[in-house]
């Protein structure tokens, strides 16, 4: 059973402000839509190569777009 991850993003948001559909924003990264609507969703993480280069196609910090909870 595969775990969803805890890190959450706001690449949705990102993308489309930039204008970019789901497809548009894979072809560039280099990955398929599906895995695109994974990390999307939080059911994936990407690889730290992948998260640069989806935060350099959409202009943003990686901070900005991926998320990973406080310890309490």
């Amino acid at each position: 059973m595969v775990r969803p991850t805890r890190v959450t993003n706001d690449i949705r948001a990102f993308r489309e402000a930039a204008g970019l559909t789901q497809a548009a924003l894979a072809a560039r990264v280099g990955v398929t839509r599906q895995t695109l609507i994974a990390i999307e969703q939080g059911r994936y993480s990407p690889t730290l190569e992948l998260a640069f280069q989806i935060s350099r196609v959409l202009e943003a910090r990686l901070d900005d777009l991926f998320h990973y909870p406080e310890e309490s």
